[in-house]
C-alpha cells in the first residue's frame, strides 16, 4: 500500500470538497492511503509538493484546486505557472496527478469537480497512481 498526499488550494470550498472526495475514493479503491493538506492558493501547491516530497513520507501526490477566469491576466499566470511547476516536479520523477481545474465559470467548475459528473479529482488521483505504478515498475 502506497501513501499519497492530496494538496489542496482551499479557495473554492464546495468544488474542493467534491474534488477531494473523488480523489480519496479513487485512492481508497486502489488500496492506497492518503492525507490532505491545505495551502492558500494554486501557486503554492507545487512548493508544498516539493517540500513534502523531500520528507520521503509520500509515494505520490494529487494537486487539487480551482482557478476561475476573472477580469484580469492573473488567471493566466496562476493556471500556467502552477501547471508548469507541477510538470517540472513530475519530470523530476515525482508521481503527481494534476487536479487543478482551470475553468471559465462556476458551471464548468461544478461539472468537472463533482464525483458523479466528470470527477476530475478522481482522475487526478488515478493519474498519480498510474505514475507511481510506472515508477515502481521501472525501479524493479
Amino acid at each position: 500500500m502506497a501513501h499519497f498526499l492530496i494538496v489542496e488550494a482551499r479557495f473554492y470550498e464546495r468544488y474542493n470538497d467534491w474534488l477531494i472526495a473523488g480523489a480519496a475514493a479513487a485512492l481508497d479503491e486502489a488500496g492506497h492511503g492518503h492525507e490532505v493538506i491545505t495551502v492558500p492558493g494554486a501557486l503554492e501547491i507545487p512548493g508544498a509538493v516539493a517540500m513534502a516530497a523531500e520528507t520521503g513520507r509520500y509515494d505520490g501526490f494529487v494537486a487539487i484546486g480551482v482557478v476561475i477566469r476573472g477580469e484580469t491576466f492573473h488567471f493566466e499566470i496562476v493556471a500556467g505557472e502552477s501547471a508548469r511547476a507541477l510538470m517540472a516536479l513530475t519530470i523530476d520523477g515525482i508521481p503527481i496527478g494534476n487536479g487543478i481545474l482551470t475553468v471559465e465559470n462556476d458551471e464548468q467548475a461544478e461539472a468537472r469537480a463533482r464525483p458523479d459528473r466528470k470527477d476530475k479529482g478522481g482522475e487526478a488521483a488515478k493519474a498519480a497512481v498510474a505514475l507511481f505504478d510506472l515508477k515502481q515498475a521501472m525501479e524493479a
